[in-house]
């Protein structure tokens, strides 16, 4: 199939890309901006890939083609499985775009959409269908997922979790959840998300897509089910609104590196950021955005922020981890080329 062509786009996800490719039979993780969406593309050591999730449809397919362009300079001539974590405009907008620009092999998603009785989530759900006609796949909590060279775990899906630890997981109260409130069922697509944990030797890697407090909830208590994980992307863009964050998780996550994949204005706040600097043994947040609505104070440092700036100024950069078998990963900002190394514990 010849592929069609691209503008060439002044964004940096060719140059994260190129980066990628830098240090071959390594795990290369990249955070493509899509302006508070989701669009992280996963590259296995075998070259097989994974993206989960691709951000709008809006201004003029401007997503599907940052995801296209970063696919290709990474050496890419096809996506080999999309995982839909939710069915929101945010995240599952860019499908149809997307599969004209690149092949899709496969589609992972959590089953039928529960807003595809209003006209916007039945255009959204009809339009990803059509595009995944004959190609999808429906996960279940505790599903593995085929990517060679890794080992992926869906951990929810349609509203449900894995109902007993993960293996290597003791199972034990997690101290936690005492001081956690409870918060009402969520009853949108963000509750339905389908989440996975990535496994690459000690290096674990968890991706909630938007999963809501209830639901992580069930996920940390009363017996934690997940254990402790490397890198997290801080689920619902940072928090947003307090309908994501559960402390019951994310402190029992212990997690070592955070990247908030957020936008200028959506998603990571002032709350959210002093909740994660309270995480035990975190060592490092990375945002996508810098939050403008926050100070100085409650944004990480500058050199670790891909998009200091927003709107017609914002040139869409991303962040890149490049991950050893041995559990050493470097994460890169594609904006300045700062990186920093860190050993999985």
């Amino acid at each position: 199939m010849k592929l069609p062509r691209l503008p060439v786009l002044l964004c940096g996800f060719v140059a994260t890309a190129l980066l990628a490719t830098a240090q071959s039979g390594n795990l290369q993780i990249i955070w493509n901006d899509v302006e508070g969406g989701a669009a992280t593309l996963i590259i296995a050591p075998s070259g097989e890939s994974l993206l989960v999730d691709t951000g709008w449809a809006q201004n003029d397919d401007r997503d599907p083609k940052r995801i296209a362009a970063a696919a290709r300079a990474a050496g890419l001539r096809k996506i080999d499985m999309l995982w839909i974590t939710h069915f929101h405009a945010d995240h599952v907008g860019g499908v149809p775009a997307l599969a004209k620009l690149i092949p899709i092999e496969k589609f992972y998603d959590h089953g039928d959409s529960i807003e595809a009785g209003t006209p916007q989530g039945a255009k959204l759900y009809n339009d990803y269908k059509g595009a995944a006609d004959g190609k999808r796949v429906t996960v279940k909590p505790g599903d593995r997922i085929p990517l060679n060279g890794v080992e992926i775990t869906a951990v929810s899906a349609a509203g449900k979790v894995i109902d007993k630890p993960l293996r290597g997981v003791s199972a034990k109260p997690n101290d936690y959840c005492k001081d956690t409130p409870a918060h009402p069922e969520d009853k949108t697509e963000n509750g339905q998300s389908a989440g996975f944990i990535l496994t690459y030797g000690k290096f674990k890697f968890l991706d909630l897509g938007d999963l809501t407090w209830d639901r992580e909830m069930m996920l940390a208590c009363p017996v934690d089910k997940l254990g402790t994980v490397t890198l997290f992307q801080a689920s619902h863009h940072g928090f947003s609104s307090g309908q994501s964050g559960s402390p019951a998780l994310v402190f029992a996550l212990k997690p070592q590196v955070v990247i908030v994949n957020d936008g200028a204005t959506k998603g990571f706040d002032a709350a959210a950021y002093e909740e994660i600097v309270k995480i035990p043994g975190l060592e490092d947040i990375w945002q996508v955005h810098r939050a403008v609505r926050s100070d100085a104070a409650h944004n990480t440092d500058e050199q670790k922020i891909a998009n200091l700036e927003q709107d017609a100024a914002d040139q869409g950069l991303g962040i890149k981890v490049s991950v050893a078998k041995d559990g050493k990963f470097t994460v890169t900002n594609t904006r300045n080329n700062y990186s920093k190394s860190y050993t999985t514990h």
